[in-house]
């Protein structure tokens, strides 16, 4: 039952600490000294925490629910109140509710529930880091291009020239806002766009050519590590997917009788929106990839990941397994990396099987528009994803192999 005004008052203290639950979570705790103090119980990212509410009798009955209420409307936004609390507090200990440090901090909690929780964490660890020692604690309408330079060219020194982009990003988001809310004239980040070095874009290395993509696909064959991490480096370019969605793989996400795994649009590389609400990813196998996973089966099905860690059952592999087994080889980073499959699938499936690319670009997950900028719906030519998916095996096969294989409207590969 719920807690009444009556029943709180004649709390009495007890020799050790006690509590009286009302609702949703929320409880009062009598200490031994006779002090009421409101408290919240919530789990958030799976872990069960507590937030403080007030102190009785300076906080009533109805204050403390409103006040847990307002930390239950965070929560179902996907914001924990705990750390919101300490952002308000923060960025109110910052020199005025102006600064360029508390209107980001306001600005990141506000927007960021509609990121993912990596995502946001990095945004603000970016902010902290390299733009809150100069410029946080300046009244933001005051801020000019000239206040902003250096701490860009700063980041730009040490050679991370694409920090150095993403920051002026992010600055100029602050900025925005600010102007929004009537706290700034216009965003001054928007003049140092020609200001930084353009960025170096770095693809992930990949094998494009059929000769030593087959060298490299019997190097994986004949690689006598663990099972689990054999089996991955031989899965990985049947399924086109990235590393990390192919380590955290759960056996209850397969159909191997139906030849397909649905991966969640949880666990897809996705803004935080799709993570919630796209849909799933359907990856048809091939027959090669069923008999990889049968046997995978029988080692590790009884557990949850496909591909557990020698740690322990309750975890998947560790994102260096599959790099450390290149390294080992001798494959560098420049040469290939398991990230590099797709790659590899997206250029040989076009140019050697004559796949459409729409239907590999689909497959990778990539969206894939028509001619109005309507986006396909993903499960959409499933069947040609499923005679894509068998005819790249086959032909890594022959690879491998070492045969002849002729790419369509082109010369013969040895």
């Amino acid at each position: 039952m719920s807690l009444t005004d009556l029943a709180i008052r004649n709390a009495a203290p007890r020799e050790k600490p006690y509590r009286l639950a009302d609702a949703a979570g929320m409880y009062l705790e009598i200490t031994p000294a006779g002090g009421k103090y409101w408290r919240l119980k919530y789990r958030y990212g799976g872990k069960e925490k507590r937030l403080a509410l007030g102190v009785y009798p300076e906080t009533a009955l109805k204050q403390a629910r409103e006040r847990r209420d307002a930390a239950r409307q965070l929560l179902s936004q996907g914001v924990d109140p705990s750390v919101a609390r300490k952002a308000e507090k923060q960025a109110q200990r910052v020199n005025g509710a102006n600064t360029f440090e508390a209107v980001a901090r306001e600005w990141h909690l506000k927007f960021s529930p509609a990121l993912s929780e990596s995502h946001a964490k990095r945004n603000l660890r970016r902010l902290e880091q390299h733009a809150f020692p100069y410029v946080g604690g300046s009244p933001i309408a005051d801020l000019k291009p000239a206040d902003l330079l250096p701490l860009l060219y700063r980041i730009e020194k040490t050679g991370h020239i694409e920090t150095a982009h993403r920051v002026r990003v992010l600055i100029g988001q602050v900025m925005r806002y600010a102007v929004s809310t009537g706290r700034a004239e216009r965003d001054v980040a928007a003049d140092l766009r020609d200001a930084l070095a353009p960025p170096q874009v770095k693809h992930h290395a990949a094998v494009t050519e059929p000769v030593a993509l087959g060298a490299l696909l019997r190097a994986l064959d004949g690689y006598s590590g663990t099972a689990t991490v054999t089996a991955a480096l031989r899965l990985a370019p049947l399924v086109f997917q990235r590393p990390g969605e192919l380590r955290q793989a759960e056996w209850t996400e397969f159909d191997l009788d139906g030849a397909m795994w649905t991966l969640p649009a949880s666990r897809m590389k996705r803004r935080k929106a799709g993570k919630e609400n796209g849909p799933d990813h359907l990856v048809p196998l091939s027959r090669q990839a069923v008999a990889i996973l049968r046997d995978l089966h029988l080692l590790t099905g009884r557990g949850r990941f496909v591909f557990p860690s020698l740690r322990g059952a309750d975890r998947c592999m560790s994102d260096m397994a599959l790099s450390s087994a290149f390294k080992r080889m001798g494959f560098d980073s420049d040469t290939a990396l398991p990230h590099g499959w797709r790659a590899t699938a997206r250029t040989l499936a076009v140019e050697a099987l004559g796949a459409p690319a729409e239907v590999v670009e689909m497959q990778l997950a990539h969206e894939v528009r028509d001619t109005l900028g309507r986006a396909y719906n993903r499960t959409q030519w499933l069947d040609a994803r499923r005679d894509l998916m068998q005819k790249w095996a086959d032909y890594l096969d022959e690879l491998k192999r070492g045969a002849q294989v002729v790419p369509i409207g082109g010369n013969a590969a040895a």
